[in-house]
């Protein structure tokens, strides 16, 4: 994704980044989940919190504009 302002692309890598690492580790907590591990589902649920809470940081540095973009895209 390109940022509307250049001086914000590199949060704007950042934070697609951590969501699309977000992501990754939904589908594989909900996969242990569904093979009732619940040793990997509680690792996955762990770093789920923590890449999105990373997302919300980098987020919080963008302008309203850029963040409407990210919500609007296809990764959230």
């Amino acid at each position: 994704m390109i940022a509307i302002n250049k001086k914000n692309q590199s949060r704007v890598n950042k934070a697609i980044k951590s969501l699309t690492l977000h992501n990754k580790y939904n589908d594989l907590r909900d996969q242990a989940d569904a093979d009732d591990n619940m040793k990997d589902h509680k690792k996955y649920d762990r770093l789920c919190e923590k890449t999105y809470n990373d997302f919300l940081d980098h987020m919080w540095w963008l302008p309203k504009n850029q963040q409407q973009a990210i919500y609007k895209s296809e990764l959230y």
